[in-house]
């Protein structure tokens, strides 16, 4: 049963909402209208910090406390170590 609180994030600057406090990569690919199985998904990450790749397995906390709201990107593939 939901406790009616909604949580939300973005992927390539798209606002998403849902009511469970984590996603999988898989379920957040999911919610996204023709996403492209071959991108990859990354998690923005604070400061200097790297961005993190999401394979469909992990798992992100939606809570925005400590992070703040979510946000993703979805990179198409061989984008990097190219010419």
């Amino acid at each position: 049963m939901s406790n009616g609180h909604k949580y939300h994030f973005f992927v390539d600057t798209q606002r998403y909402e849902t009511e469970k406090a984590s996603l999988t990569g898989a379920e957040i690919k999911a919610m996204i209208p023709g996403f492209n199985p071959m991108y990859q998904l990354y998690l923005e990450q604070p400061g200097e910090e790297p961005d993190k790749p999401v394979s469909d397995g992990d798992t992100i906390s939606l809570d925005p406390a400590g992070h703040g709201v979510r946000k993703l990107y979805s990179v198409p593939p061989a984008t990097f170590g190219g010419q």
